[in-house]
């Protein structure tokens, strides 16, 4: 049940993530537009496999699915030890995403110019990580709470 109880919780910080990152893109210049470069990872990886890479909106949805399924990922493993540290673990994942983000994407071979055009899309990374990661927590502390509730415990 926990391991259910953290991929829901990862899961919710990984759509709050998704839902600003793209509704932002359409409403300023300045936001980070992450699915550049998650579009620009796809192609590279599915070349490097050897198979030809989605295009047009379908590389658009593959980038969004593997999106959300790998910060899911991520995200759940806020869940992982005890309670007391869960909020500040969750921002300290998004942190650290977010970071990771506007720090790896050049080293690892892709453009970071979708991300980092200016101060403000750096920030903006960051913030909204560390916003999915204190969304998982709270997702998953709900979550822990209601399932002591229902199976009897801490009454």
């Amino acid at each position: 049940m926990k391991f259910a109880i953290n991929m829901l919780g990862g899961l919710a910080g990984a759509l709050i993530l998704n839902i600003i990152h793209e509704s932002a893109k359409k409403l300023f210049k300045e936001a980070p537009e992450i699915d550049k470069v998650g579009q620009e990872a796809i192609k590279k990886t599915s070349r490097t496999v050897g198979i030809t890479p989605p295009t047009g909106k379908k590389l658009y949805a593959t980038t969004l699915l593997s999106d959300l399924a790998s910060n899911t990922m991520y995200y759940s493993a806020i869940g992982k030890g005890d309670s007391q540290g869960l909020f500040w673990r969750g921002a300290g994942y998004g942190l650290t995403a977010g970071l990771g983000a506007i720090g790896l994407t050049k080293p690892l071979g892709l453009n970071d110019a979708p991300i980092n055009k200016s101060m403000v899309s750096k920030i903006l990374t960051v913030a909204w990580y560390t916003l999915g990661g204190i969304v998982a927590a709270s997702a998953i502390k709900l979550l822990d709470m209601k399932n002591d509730h229902v199976v009897g415990r801490n009454n």
